[in-house]
Formats: C-alpha cells, structure tokens, sequence
C-alpha cells in the first residue's frame, strides 16, 4: 500500500454539468426542430379530430416528453464528466458500464445477477491498490398476481487484495447491525460464524463482528484493537462495512456514492482497515 497523496480537484458531484448540458441541448437545432415539428404535428393532427384544446394539450405533452428527455440526457453527460473527471484527477483507470466482480465475499455473491456499473482500478485516495466500485446487485421476488418484479441494490464498494491475511483469520466480517441485540443469542444459535463481542457499547450498536467458525478468538481481538474500534466508532462513513475473505477485502456503504468527497472518505476508509489488517499480518510474520 503506497503513501496517501495530495488529491487535485474535480467536480463535485455527479450533477455538477448537468446545467450546462442541459441548456446546450435546449438550444440545439436539432432539438428545436424535432420537438417543433412533432408538438405542429400533435395540435394540428390532434386537433382536426378531436377538437384544437386537446390539440394544444397534446402539443405541450410533447413538449413536456422533450423537457423529459433532454434533462435525462444532460444528467447522464454530467455523470459521465464527473467520472471521467474523477478518474483522470485520482489517477485511475475507469470501466465504463457495466462489468463483472469476483465473487470473493458474501456481499459480492448476492442477488440473481451483480456486477459493477462504475469501475475505478488503480492506487485509490489513501494510497490503497484496488478498485472502487458503483455495484449492484439484482433480487427477484413475485407478488400476489404471479408477476416477477426486480429489485435493484446499490452499494459503492472499495476492493482489494491482501493475501497476508489469510493467516490471520479466514473470514472477518464487520456488518452494520440489524435487529435487536437481545436476539443475539438465539441468532447465534443457527450460524455457523463466531460472534465477536465488543467492550465497546457503541461499537456493539453500530456493528456486528464475526470471524469463521475456525478462525482464532484472541487473533481476531488483537486485529480489532482499541484504536482501530475508536476509528471504526468515530471515524468511518456512516454505515460503513467490510468483509475479509480469504485475503480478499471488501469495504462498503450502501447507495452509490456520486460526489467526490464521498468517493474519496470511502476510498480512505478501506486503506485503514487494509492498513490495520496488514499491520498485525507483518507481526504475526516478524513473531513466526
């Protein structure tokens, strides 16, 4: 993992052009053209029908289809601005649409179909090698009527490799907490995991830490030291997670994150995690 580096600036958001765009393709020919044409068309067509008021009324619903539609395409160039912008200031190397994931952690094993719809290779803010992420995974259920409907998650993930690890603990997994922790117990009782309880009262609001059902209690407390579960209480994005599979790390919050700031806290977030995890892997090696 290299040494963090001064981030240049790039556009705030996602949404930073969109104005711009969107007056360019208002004033377009191309665009005055066509929706002039279809709105003569939908009032006189219209009109000699059914009467010129639903005319006119057809007229600005064509109108207002084209407002619709020239605001869709201005959001989705300013998107595509601020990625390519975020991309070129942080170094990286970006993967438009959308694209596979190894299916390395449980996260990235979710859903009927997953994949990456934003994909950011390099040596991320915070100097952590690896990829950031806009992902999504696809769940399908069907209602009362027999019909299939599609739900779509989204998480903003930072990935990475850290095969040291792996002797240290198999599996780690810090998730946000859901449910009461009076059920602790009785959940407990169906996983195949080992809880890991926290001295920390707000850390066990906040989260719940398991580790493999093989893996070492003690190695897992040395790892989730003290000042790691300060910074992971007061310092990291809010519902912050991660998930340590066999060498492979992956860091998440929920939604996808469109504004550099956001992409960069959650970038840096990963390389404290991946730089505690390897610290205690140099020490279990320099102590072997």
């Amino acid at each position: 993992m290299r040494e963090p580096r001064d981030l240049p600036s790039v556009p705030d958001d996602a949404d930073d052009t969109r104005g711009v765009h969107l007056r360019q393709l208002l004033v377009h020919p191309a665009t005055l053209i066509i929706t002039g044409v279809l709105a003569a068309l939908a009032l006189v067509v219209v009109g000699a029908q059914v009467g010129f008021g639903i005319g006119a009324a057809a007229a600005g619903g064509i109108l207002l289809i084209a407002c619709v539609v020239v605001w869709l395409i201005a959001t989705s160039k300013a998107a595509a601005d601020f990625f390519n912008a975020y991309a070129q200031g942080r170094g990286l190397t970006r993967i438009d649409g959308k694209s596979s994931l190894p299916a390395v952690t449980p996260l990235l094993r979710k859903g009927k179909r997953r994949y990456a719809e934003q994909r950011f290779n390099g040596v991320l803010p915070g100097g952590l090698e690896g990829s950031l992420c806009l992902y999504t995974y696809e769940d399908e259920s069907t209602d009362s009527d027999g019909d299939s409907q599609t739900t779509y998650i989204h998480y903003t993930i930072v990935m990475t490799e850290l095969p040291d690890t792996a002797r240290l603990l198999h599996e780690l997994y810090c998730q946000r907490r859901f449910g009461f922790r009076f059920m602790d117990g009785m959940e407990d009782s169906f996983r195949r995991r080992q809880r890991v309880e926290q001295e920390s009262a707000e850390v066990d609001r906040k989260y719940e830490i398991f580790i493999g059902k093989d893996d070492d209690m003690a190695m897992a407390r040395q790892v989730l030291s003290p000042s790691f579960l300060v910074w992971l209480e007061e310092h990291s994005p809010d519902a912050y997670a991660f998930e340590l599979c066999a060498g492979s790390l992956v860091c998440n919050v929920k939604g996808h994150k469109k504004s550099a700031s956001e992409l960069d806290r959650i970038c840096q977030a990963a390389a404290a995690v991946a730089r505690r995890l390897q610290e205690e892997a140099s020490e279990t090696v320099a102590s072997a």
